[in-house]
């Protein structure tokens, strides 16, 4: 066992080790590996005037004078310290029941000296101030006074009771009692040496006991490259591994089914389809298993280009499976399939289309499950049924994977790969990218086709941002919600939460003057009391809605029997209402931009002009707000995916997760780091190529297995 993989419990007191594992610091790496979140120096004091009421704070401050105090209102005493950064004061007031609980306080807390004090800022008669904040001294007079004014002093994250110094101290002890020799280096001397890094030892000290701000930069600059090596070592492996697979070739363009079916489309390609198929048919043409990545706005066309890929694996005897998140969007997908495709054949018969979801009656999934065991050329439409273990195709050529958000990297290699060494090309769609598809692009696991601008005859959807303490906009609001109507246009109306048993995490936290999440039903309500929409049917819909009822129901919204759909958001993807002219999701900030953009996409999805209305609080966060004003923004869902990777982190490249602290990347950001990741990756290719099972680089092995259970498949497979 490596140094690192040594738990904290055997380095370190029993009731701090229990502290630390609270908050997922379980071994002497997770410690080390927390990054401080910055950096003060003695000669710079945090600006007061920046901290705001109700902030949980570290600063580095000086005590300007400190009182002893007898309560007026009840028995006890306060010790009253003034605090200063050099420009601003503010106050931090200590409670006790006599003085001599006070009197350690009272003998460090003298004018003059600095400490780091952590707590929340309340305060009191309009002034900022701290109560009983945790402090801790930061004088060292082993350290000349240039020496301290130099010297970084490293602020960590806080959480559970675990303050900055907690974490400091904790990890003053374990990098004290550390042997360097006994640290592996994870990045091959060579590189290292050509790149200018340290080893690992040493950025670790340089980490957490920087001389200057070089020392943490290059520290972090370390580890930054160390993170995208290691990913890119696994990616390389994935696609060295990648060839020894085999996929059957799948050409479009030598395709007579393709050629008929692009003939028969009652319109013409966009030069966008052209080029995604093209790139495509280069794909499909060969042996090697195909890992794309096909981007475009809702309505771009991706279902026809999808549609194409899938005749191409029939014609040439294969079979293809298209996987929805949903049951209705599978369904939505059949049907259009159907249209398309209708009058194209394939060894002189039409091509069949079935479709297999969790609803599906029995003895029509034992009908499909025996023609996918047989080998029999079709395309299959379905949700995760299809990843069941009693799903077995035997002959799949091309897997298509829609809104591939909903889906873990796992569970599309279950059905795309087989364990006889066959694979099937596989394309995964999105409308949206959302922040770990984008690093996964960066990173080169997939290769990446783009599908910009929007068919003919599509207006663009006007967004606007709604604040509900407003009440003469959620006055209009909702006029014009019946203007629209009344125009023959449908409204949706979106809320994070079906009921009041319905729990959902309030992404502002909780507060004592903030109201509950809109529900479905409670907003439905209030909906049918207001004059304004009065005279038209509201109905709703959730997940709890039977498949029947929810079919009916969409129904009567698209016919304008009922205008007004209330409902969560189930109608994200797969919903097609052409007259459906004005989005309202209540509660915007619950929601990311990707779903943000998806709801918004369920509107102008004609030539009617078209609005979505996101109705906040007014007391948001300056994160929420920034999503939202980035949402407002633009309708380009290529530059939403860009800001929502600068508002969020970039997710679990190598796992399921999508953004945020699922990230194996602690260091490295895909945005700023692309050189960082160049680097690595051509580093990471040279080392794959020269030593596929790593057998001379232990170390390395070693580290990728910590990263990912499955990180070294490959090498069983080369």
């Amino acid at each position: 066992m490596s140094e690192l993989d040594t738990p904290l419990s055997l380095r370190l007191p029993a009731s701090t080790a229990r502290k630390l594992a609270k908050a997922g610091f379980e071994t002497v790496e997770d410690l080390l590996l927390c990054a401080p979140r910055r950096y003060y120096h003695w000669g710079a004091l945090t600006p007061m005037s920046m901290l705001h009421e109700g902030e949980d704070v570290t600063i580095l401050a000086q005590v300007a004078r400190a009182h002893l105090v007898a309560n007026r209102s009840r028995q006890g005493v306060r010790l009253e310290v003034q605090l200063t950064d050099g420009i601003t004061t503010m106050n931090a007031t200590f409670f006790a029941h006599n003085e001599y609980k006070l009197a350690v306080h009272q003998r460090l807390l003298k004018p003059g000296a600095s400490f780091l004090f952590a707590g929340k800022v309340g305060s009191y008669r309009g002034t900022l101030s701290l109560v009983h904040p945790s402090f801790e001294g930061m004088d060292d007079a082993s350290d000349s006074a240039e020496e301290r004014s130099q010297r970084p002093i490293p602020i960590y994250p806080t959480s559970g009771g675990i303050t900055s110094w907690i974490m400091a101290r904790s990890i003053t002890m374990i990098l004290d009692s550390l042997d360097d020799e006994s640290i592996d280096d994870v990045i091959p001397a060579d590189i290292r040496e050509q790149r200018k890094l340290p080893n690992r030892a040493t950025a670790l000290r340089m980490l957490h006991q920087p001389s200057t701000d070089d020392d943490y930069k290059q520290a972090k600059t370390t580890f930054a490259f160390e993170e995208a090596f290691t990913l890119q070592c696994i990616l390389a492996g994935r696609r060295y591994g990648e060839r020894s697979l085999t996929a059957p070739a799948c050409p479009l363009t030598s395709s007579h089914a393709v050629s008929e079916f692009i003939a028969s489309l009652p319109f013409t390609l966009t030069d966008a389809q052209s080029r995604a198929l093209k790139e495509i048919d280069a794909d499909m043409d060969q042996t090697v298993p195909m890992q794309r990545l096909l981007q475009g706005d809702v309505g771009s066309g991706k279902t026809v280009v999808a549609l194409a890929a899938l005749i191409a694996a029939v014609d040439a005897g294969h079979q293809g499976a298209l996987v929805a998140p949903t049951e209705v969007l599978a369904s939505q997908h059949l049907e259009s399939m159907r249209a398309l495709v209708q009058g194209v054949m394939v060894d002189g018969k039409p091509v069949d289309i079935r479709l297999l979801t969790g609803s599906t009656p029995p003895a029509a999934r034992r009908e499909i499950s025996a023609l996918i065991e047989s080998g029999e050329p079709l395309i299959v439409v379905g949700t995760h049924a299809l990843f069941s273990d009693s799903v077995a195709f035997k002959d799949l050529g091309v897997v298509i994977v829609d809104e591939q958000h909903r889906f873990g990297v796992e569970q599309r290699d279950t059905l795309r790969t087989s364990g006889d060494g066959h694979s099937a090309h596989q394309l995964v769609m999105t409308a949206t990218p959302i922040p770990r598809t984008v690093a996964m692009t960066v990173f080169g696991d997939l290769e990446e086709t783009r599908m910009a601008g929007m068919p003919a005859g599509r207006m663009p959807v006007q967004t606007f941002l709604v604040d509900s303490a407003n009440s003469v906009w959620m006055e209009r609001l909702w006029t014009r919600a019946h203007e629209e109507i009344e125009r023959g246009g449908r409204v949706y109306v979106v809320c994070p939460r079906i009921d009041e048993t319905d729990e959902v995490t309030d992404v502002e936290g909780e507060g004592a003057n903030r109201p509950p999440l809109a529900s479905v039903e409670k907003v439905s309500q209030t909906l049918r009391r207001l004059p304004a929409l009065r005279a038209h049917r509201i109905e709703t819909l959730t997940g709890r809605t039977p498949t029947a009822e929810k079919t009916q129901i969409m129904e009567r919204f698209a016919s304008g029997e009922s205008p007004i759909l209330v409902s969560t958001t189930v109608i994200e993807v797969g919903v097609d209402v052409k007259s459906a002219t004005m989005m309202v999701i209540v509660d915007a900030q619950q929601f990311g931009l990707a779903q943000l953009h998806q709801l918004r996409g369920r509107v102008g999805r004609s030539s009617m002009p078209s609005v979505t209305m996101a109705v906040h609080r007014s007391d948001l966060n300056p994160d929420s707000m920034a999503r939202l004003e980035a949402f407002a923004s633009t309708t380009d869902g290529f530059e939403l995916a860009e800001k929502d990777v600068q508002l969020r982190r970039e997710g679990d490249v190598l796992g399921a997760g999508q953004s945020g602290r699922s990230s194996h990347l602690r260091f490295l950001s895909v945005r700023r780091d692309e050189r960082i990741i160049s680097h690595a990756r051509s580093d990471a290719l040279r080392i794959i190529e020269e030593d596929p099972k790593l057998m001379n680089h232990p170390e390395l092995a070693c580290a990728l297995r910590r990263l990912s259970a499955d990180s070294l498949a490959w090498i069983s497979m080369s």
